[in-house]
């Protein structure tokens, strides 16, 4: 192992050292204290926003407009979660009284309570500076669970997550509140990033990102001595199904509004649509030849990373390598062009080149013959954040097989509108089989993304002062 490696293994062990110093007290802390930090850090998040936006954009050429709705969005969660707190989310229980007799009927007092399972190591993502980094909703939650959080900033934007760290290092001095329960940990290489995560001392992990980086943390925190929960958001491909009826009611509407999801911040969203199927029929030909329409005059801004783009161009070969050329121009500007490419549904479950993600601002669009082969167009999908179902208004039998694979395969099923948005609040599920995320059981967005920080805990005949 070269000095520097063992140079950044020691400063993680020293931030590592410091969350679990802290994770005791915290693990005891009433509500009133846990939201009374997550209160202050949105509000110094949103004294700061000015100066921190700047820093981001120049990082990510997000804009100005989109980061300063990314901010109000982070500031929002904190406070939801704050308010969570207040409700006792992390602190229900459910007591089962003692029934005098012999089993089954008869029992001894149980109580099931939660405890934080303690430090989280949080991997930052590239595409949400501020939603889904230093203060997102991963540190929201595991904060509200009880759990202290190691954040591992992403190398897309390192200047702001300092800038961010700096302004929680002041709360936490200002509210008197241990360091150690949010730490800094720069691990500047992958070697690094499995060490925090095989760190004896925590507990749990939180990651969104690509694929192949989720997938060998994912391996490397089952590879432990004591393997922890992985909490991974890995890869969506998003499939919006339009149904003929839905397109001859508003297919240009509908073209236009899906061709500003599909470029939505340059493609980089994980629920961006990047596959669109369709049934072969005229009101489907238009819809295509209107969609191209619709994406052919938008610009896109430079992509988050030169390795991202790169890696945008290489699955965008991949599928063109397989498939018809709708709509790919040369780029014109900034960022890359809009593209969208077509295949029958045959070729798309049988060739797995076609199922990868394209990171950026490109759709396929998949034409089937039938409802049952829709159906088995999403089942080949095998796993995604969300599916988009357009048109299916009145109940029959092939609505409902499509309702029935849409839920098999996906987090959220949407009935209108495009995925791009998630909303953050009780009912949100923003998580899906694999390769969605490796806890499909968990949210990483909405309250209940709370649930995956705190371990049931079944107390029974405990005495009075163990239960308060």
């Amino acid at each position: 192992m070269s000095t520097l490696h063992n140079q950044d293994f020691a400063a993680i062990d020293a931030v590592v050292a410091k969350s679990a110093a802290a994770a005791a007290f915290w693990a005891e802390s009433s509500g009133a204290l846990r939201a009374t930090l997550l209160r202050g850090l949105a509000t110094a998040l949103e004294q700061q926003q000015a100066e921190l936006v700047a820093i981001a954009d120049r990082e990510s050429g997000l804009g100005e407009g989109r980061l300063n709705g990314e901010v109000a969005r982070t500031a929002f969660q904190l406070r939801g979660f704050a308010s969570e707190v207040e409700a006792g989310l992390p602190f229900r229980q459910v007591d089962d009284q003692a029934i005098t007799g012999a089993p089954p009927a008869g029992r001894p007092r149980l109580t099931r309570i939660q405890r934080p399972l303690g430090p989280v190591a949080m991997f930052s993502a590239s595409n949400f500076p501020f939603a889904f980094s230093v203060l997102g909703g991963d540190t929201a939650s595991a904060l509200a669970a009880g759990c202290p959080v190691v954040i591992k900033p992403h190398s897309g934007h390192p200047e702001l997550s300092r800038a961010v760290f700096s302004l929680v290092a002041g709360v936490l001095r200002a509210q008197g509140l241990p360091e150690g329960l949010l730490t800094l940990a720069e691990a500047p290489n992958r070697a690094a990033g499995t060490y925090l995560v095989q760190h004896p001392s925590i507990a749990a992990v939180a990651f969104t990102g690509s694929y192949q980086g989720g997938k060998a943390l994912w391996q490397a925190a089952n590879d432990r001595t004591r393997p922890i929960p992985f909490f991974g958001e890995l890869g969506s491909i998003n499939p919006l199904v339009a149904l003929p009826r839905a397109l001859e009611k508003d297919s240009e509407n509908l073209a236009k509004s899906l061709a500003v999801s599909i470029t939505l911040g340059c493609g980089q969203f994980c629920t961006s649509p990047g596959v669109i199927v369709l049934l072969d029929s005229p009101h489907s030909h238009r819809f295509v030849a209107q969609l191209g329409e619709a994406i052919a005059p938008i610009t896109t801004h430079r992509m988050l990373t030169q390795g991202m783009q790169q890696g945008f161009e290489s699955a965008a070969a991949a599928v063109a390598a397989n498939a018809t050329a709708v709509f790919a121009p040369q780029a014109d500007g900034a960022g890359p062009a809009p593209r969208l490419f077509a295949t029958d549904a045959a070729s798309f479950i049988a060739n797995a080149d076609l199922r990868e993600e394209m990171f950026g601002p490109a759709a396929l669009i998949v034409t089937a013959q039938s409802a049952a082969q829709v159906a088995e167009v999403l089942d080949a999908v095998g796993g995604t954040l969300t599916t988009t179902l357009w048109g299916l208004e009145s109940d029959s039998e092939e609505n409902r097989l499509l309702v029935r694979s849409a839920q098999q395969i996906s987090g959220r099923v949407l009935f209108s509108g495009v995925p791009t948005g998630v909303a953050v609040c009780h009912a949100q599920q923003h998580g899906g089989p694999w390769p969605a995320s490796t806890a499909p059981q968990s949210t990483s967005v909405g309250y209940a993304a709370i649930e995956r920080f705190l371990r049931p805990v079944a107390l029974q005949d405990a005495p009075a002062w163990v239960l308060g």
